[in-house]
Order: structure tokens, then C-alpha cells, then sequence
């Protein structure tokens, strides 16, 4: 069993902040552990983690299957777990968490958005099942969402990457135009743009959550525009292991994959599920369980920058700090105006704070980002 994993923000000389979260969102817990564990009634609790990509492999179904250990430890024998992986979206992942709950799993985390239809479905079938669902935005009487603030480390991440560059042009490897990815290429770009207002971003769309190949492609395409900072929202470790393979810095995402990356890792942006699981799974054991929407940031631990190189610039690691302490005694955010788009419009007006639903409606990209939101298909 895995010991509990604590990310924590690395600056120079290891400073450890703690880490923030506003709007109308319901907050996350607080706490960096649950209650001890009251004993089951009937045996213990059978809880079930659905994972889109490998657990094994660096990435976001990782950063789950991390917190998920640390459950087995944390909880013992009051609960029972099953992890399925490499489950893609659609009729499969609907298939799976039938089978789930028809196996008496009563708690089930679904960790991709993609799965959303899909668990709507099946919790209509299963109303005794409490579902949870990993960065979805439809809720129901026994489904429940959550997510974190991303972009709120993506600004961290930018102002690195901003201090780093030397050709002024960063890449980013972004999976589908949803608002959460325009986040983070937006807060990316802000926060490179506060060290460097001469940079430039340039995004290739994979129009997949997990595709190595495409992944690795994207890469190589980018750093052939003289791309010599890359970051990713994908799933994979793929841009990092080819950013490494090219000697071009990268910060990854979901995990920092040093392993893989360990000559050019800047950072990871990263987030710790630990508190929310342990929390969730104490409330279904308690009887206390209730459906709601969580969007938890730095202050909840949720989101954060990990592993920062040491060869990071010292006036990098400053502007970072007071970034990070801004966010957590909520008196700064990213998204404060004034701020235009690629297109020339002013989107959000000076001294203004972006409020949540201006966030989660997010269909533009800031000045300095190069290309158009594509369409979905």
C-alpha cells in the first residue's frame, strides 16, 4: 500500500504554502483527512473508481488511484474497492458502472468528464447507488460533481514558463475546447504574460482526452514552431516523455512526472483528491451523504504546483509565492480585468473579477493565445 500522498508547492529551498477557492460553487472540505471511520452496519462499504487511461501510467487516473490508496490505508476494513481502468467513454464506461452497482457498489467515482450521460443513466437504475463524478456539471438526487480550480496552478505555471522562455513562444498540448481546458490555456497565457508581455502561445487540439500518439505529435508539432516551453491538458505522459526525448522544458500536468521528464521538468500542475475522497466516503458511512457541486481550489489543497525546478528563476519563484498567497487569502485572481481576447474585445472590464458562471461559460481565448476555439463536433 502506498504511503498518503500530500502535494505540496516546491519553491525554492522547499516552501510549503498552503493552498484557494470563490464563487457560488459549494466550497470543498477543508480538512486534510475525514473523521476516524464509524463502523459499517453491514459489512463494509463497497466503493468503486472509474478511470478513463491506466492508473499505472502518469497522468490523472493516477493522481485518483493515488488518492484511492491512501482510502485503503485511511479506511481499512469499514470499506471494500474495486478500481476499473482504461475505460473510454460512451457504451463501455456505461456498461461498467452498471456492473458496478449491480455488484453492490454503493459509492462510485467516475473520474472522467466524458462519462457524464452515462452515469445519469445508470444512477436512474440504481437510486440506492451514490455516484460521483470527477469534473461533470449535472447533478441528480444520488449524483454528485466535483472538480478543481486547474487554472488557478496554470497561472503559477505561466508565470514560470514566461520567465523561462527564450524564443517567446510556449506551446500547449489542449484536448477539447470545453470551458475548463479555455481556463487553463487562458490563465496559462495570463500569468506568462505578467513576467513577459512579448510571449505567445500556441495550442494544438489532440479533440482527445487520452491519445499518446496525438499527444506526442502535438508535441513535436509545437516545438517545431519554435515552441521551447510546453505545457499539456491531456491525460498521458506523452507530451512530457517527448519533451524529454527533444530537450525542450516541459510542465506537466495531473502528476509531475519527473520520472518520466527528469532532466526537463519545470513543474507539474497537480491536483490531491485525498481530502474530498476520504470526506465522501465518510458521509456515506455516516448516512450523511447528499448530493452537490464542488469546485475547490488552492485554500482546499486541491490544485497546486509541484516540483519546481531548482534552476527556476529566483524572480520567478517571487512573483509565484505572491500569486499563490493572493489566491489563498482570496484577494487576487487570474481572471481580473482588465482583459481582452486573441480578437481584440475587451471581455472583462478593468478591475473586475471573473465571477463563476462568466468561468464556467469560458468560450474565448486572451490576447496572446494564436489561433480560434475550434468547433465541437
Amino acid at each position: 500500500m502506498q504511503k498518503r500522498v500530500l502535494i505540496k508547492l516546491a519553491l525554492a529551498g522547499a516552501v510549503t504554502l498552503s493552498l484557494a477557492a470563490c464563487g457560488d460553487k459549494e466550497e470543498a472540505p477543508k480538512t486534510a483527512a475525514a473523521p476516524a471511520a464509524a463502523p459499517a452496519a453491514q459489512g463494509p462499504l463497497k466503493v468503486a473508481f472509474v478511470y478513463v487511461s491506466p492508473a499505472s501510467e502518469e497522468g490523472w487516473s493516477r493522481q485518483h488511484d493515488l488518492a484511492r490508496q491512501a482510502m485503503e490505508k485511511q479506511f481499512g476494513d469499514k470499506i471494500q474497492v474495486t478500481a476499473v481502468e482504461n475505460i473510454p467513454a460512451g457504451a463501455d464506461s456505461e456498461r461498467v458502472l452498471r456492473d458496478l452497482a449491480e455488484q453492490g457498489n454503493k459509492l462510485i467515482f467516475a473520474t472522467s468528464f466524458g462519462y457524464m450521460n452515462s452515469i445519469l443513466k445508470v444512477a436512474k437504475e440504481f437510486p440506492d447507488v451514490k455516484f460521483e463524478h470527477a469534473t461533470g456539471y449535472k447533478t441528480a438526487e444520488n449524483v454528485a460533481v466535483y472538480t478543481a480550480r486547474f487554472y488557478q496552478a496554470r497561472y503559477l505555471a505561466g508565470i514560470l514558463a514566461g520567465a523561462t522562455t527564450k524564443s517567446n513562444v510556449l506551446g500547449y498540448v489542449a484536448a477539447v475546447p470545453i470551458p475548463e481546458v479555455l481556463q487553463g490555456i487562458n490563465a496559462f497565457t495570463l500569468g506568462a504574460r505578467s513576467v513577459n508581455p512579448n510571449i505567445e502561445v500556441r495550442v494544438v487540439w489532440t479533440s482527445s482526452w487520452y491519445d499518446p500518439g496525438k499527444e506526442a505529435d502535438a508535441t513535436k508539432t509545437l516545438v517545431g514552431q519554435q515552441a521551447d516551453v510546453l505545457t499539456h491538458h491531456t491525460d498521458s505522459p506523452a507530451v512530457a516523455s517527448t519533451c524529454e526525448e527533444l530537450g525542450v522544458p516541459v510542465i506537466s500536468y495531473n502528476t509531475a512526472m519527473k520520472r518520466i521528464a527528469p532532466n526537463h521538468l519545470l513543474a507539474g500542475v497537480v491536483q490531491n483528491w485525498d481530502a474530498y475522497y476520504a470526506g465522501r466516503i465518510q458521509a456515506v458511512l455516516d448516512g450523511t451523504w447528499k448530493t452537490h457541486n464542488v469546485w475547490g481550489g488552492i485554500p482546499e489543497h486541491m490544485t497546486n504546483l509541484a516540483d519546481i525546478a531548482p534552476s527556476a528563476p529566483q524572480s520567478a519563484i517571487e512573483k509565484i509565492r505572491a500569486a499563490y498567497e493572493g489566491m489563498e487569502k482570496g484577494s487576487f485572481s487570474p481572471f481580473t480585468g482588465p482583459i481582452t481576447d486573441n480578437e481584440g474585445n475587451l471581455v472583462v472590464k478593468d478591475g473586475v473579477k471573473c465571477d463563476d458562471n462568466t468561468l464556467l461559460n469560458m468560450g474565448w481565448l486572451v490576447k496572446c493565445v494564436v489561433g480560434k476555439v475550434p468547433t465541437q463536433q
